[in-house]
């Protein structure tokens, strides 16, 4: 059902005037050439074989500017002339790629040495798929018979995505062109903490990257390992993760929890870090990492708004996390208990702070999601769904179809359990909301549970151009 409501949404969104294709444009297409790959001969054929090669790409802890990622990257090659006269190749190394976004970011810091010593590169270019001049570096070796050469190259890579994910690659298939297969390949991704199915796609994607498969889980290590291959586009080695300021700072929630487990305000950016690690763009994720960390962050907002219950804004983060699970997970399902608890704690939210520009909001994504749930008394929202008998008119069948997030910012974590700044909570910018009245008359807003009747069989409706073209409401920190 997941796979038939984004065809849908697909389908919506080649219907959209030419004149809304911009507000779609940070979609990332795959790269044509990453930077960073086998060693690759001329164009003439050669005897000279790739007997192993140990690649390790070590993620940074730390990213400069708005880079998503960046990590060192050491190659070390052994080459062997199966030949018996003395070949004197051009070896090639590819320095810049299309980075899915039309840029081509290059490479900068290449170093090779061939056996120990340092060996000067010279830039040659050749066409992309695109018909791109791409920059390569080429070095002169020597390959006597029988003798083996060592070649090691290292160099800074820069990752891919879109924040909270980043991911990196490596060609292998361009080491096809040596001679016979690869004798061994051994490939390592290491990260700054431990790799767990929460911080590593391992069978899903963001949308932009994927894990290659075979990948093995080590401590904070994920690897590869090939024997006898002749490479091929399936054994380019690719991985998609959480971005690791994104990560390191759940690391810091976590460790403040362990603390002081009465901190609400540690809870409360908990849970919303892990939300903010379980969704994409236009879902959430469906691996099982990304099904547990839903469940985390469920956990860790209850914990919040149990310890800070007149605190509006995590009841409203929360009512986020459980609507966006509801419209991406239990749309097809018969009971719907988060889209219940979702009203019962954007109504607790919106009774404690009703003029708040991130509840308002959420409020008004709902209204037009859900025609019926509310209702307007004034200028101030009434909710239709837990103040009156339910009837057969009120079927939670969404109206909307999920729309990009903005691009979200790192947040600040402070060093103590300190009351957290409003920049850093469930907020966004006043002018996106509709207006409020500056002293609002109180509505009741009913704490018993009523029951909403199953989904009716009613389509997807399309949404109007105008619904498409505001973009989803998400946290600026």
């Amino acid at each position: 059902m997941r796979i038939l409501k984004q065809f849908i949404l697909l389908t919506i969104s080649l219907a959209i005037p030419l004149s809304l294709t911009n507000s779609v444009r940070a979609d990332v297409s795959p790269p044509g050439m990453p930077p960073g790959a086998n060693l690759q001969p001329g164009e003439e054929s050669t005897q000279v074989r790739m007997v192993s090669e140990n690649v390790l790409i070590e993620v940074q802890e730390e990213t400069v500017g708005d880079i998503l990622g960046i990590a060192h990257v050491t190659a070390a090659f052994t080459m062997l002339n199966l030949g018996e006269e003395t070949e004197r190749l051009a070896v090639r190394f590819p320095l810049s790629t299309n980075d899915g976004f039309s840029r081509y970011p290059e490479i900068d810091d290449l170093a090779v040495a061939v056996n120990d010593l340092p060996v000067g590169t010279r830039l040659v270019t050749e066409l992309d798929k695109y018909d791109y001049p791409l920059p390569w570096a080429e070095f002169d070796v020597e390959f006597p018979p029988g003798e083996e050469v060592m070649i090691d190259v290292s160099y800074t890579l820069t990752g891919m995505g879109e924040y909270p994910y980043t991911s990196f690659a490596y060609l292998m298939e361009t080491g096809a062109g040596w001679q016979g297969t690869i004798g061994s390949a051994d490939l390592t991704v290491q990260l700054p903490y431990d790799a767990n199915e929460y911080n590593v796609f391992i069978d899903s994607s963001p949308g932009w990257g994927h894990t290659t498969p075979g990948a093995a889980l080590a401590g904070r290590e994920v690897r590869w390992h090939y024997e006898d291959i002749e490479p091929e586009a399936k054994h380019n080695l690719s991985i998609a993760l959480v971005l690791p300021s994104a990560w390191i700072k759940v690391l810091a929630e976590q460790r403040n929890v362990e603390d002081d487990p009465l901190d609400g305000e540690a809870w409360g950016r908990l849970g919303k870090l892990y939300k903010e690690i379980s969704r994409l763009r236009r879902s959430t994720r469906d691996d099982d990492g990304g099904q547990q960390l839903f469940r985390m962050s469920f956990e860790a907002y209850e914990k919040a708004v149990s310890l800070l219950p007149d605190d509006a804004l995590w009841h409203a983060g929360f009512a986020e996390l459980l609507f966006d699970h509801y419209y991406w997970d239990e749309y097809y399902q018969a009971e719907k208990p988060g889209l219940l608890r979702a009203f019962h704690e954007l109504a607790l939210a919106y009774e404690l702070k009703p003029n708040d520009p991130f509840i308002l909001a959420l409020l008004s994504e709902i209204n037009s999601a859900l025609p019926g749930a509310l209702d307007m008394d004034g200028e101030r929202y009434v909710f239709a769904w837990l103040t009156a008998t339910p009837t057969s008119q009120m079927s939670p069948t969404p109206s909307k179809t999920a729309l990009p997030p903005e691009t979200a910012t790192p947040m600040s974590v402070p060093k103590t359990p300190s009351p957290t700044p409003e920049s850093e909570r469930e907020q966004l910018p006043t002018n996106t909301v509709p207006p409020a009245p500056e002293e609002p008359t109180t509505t009741p807003v009913a704490t018993t549970t009523s029951p909403l009747l199953p989904l009716c069989g009613s389509a997807l409706v399309i949404p109007s151009a105008a619904l498409l073209m505001r973009k989803k409401r998400r946290n600026p920190a």
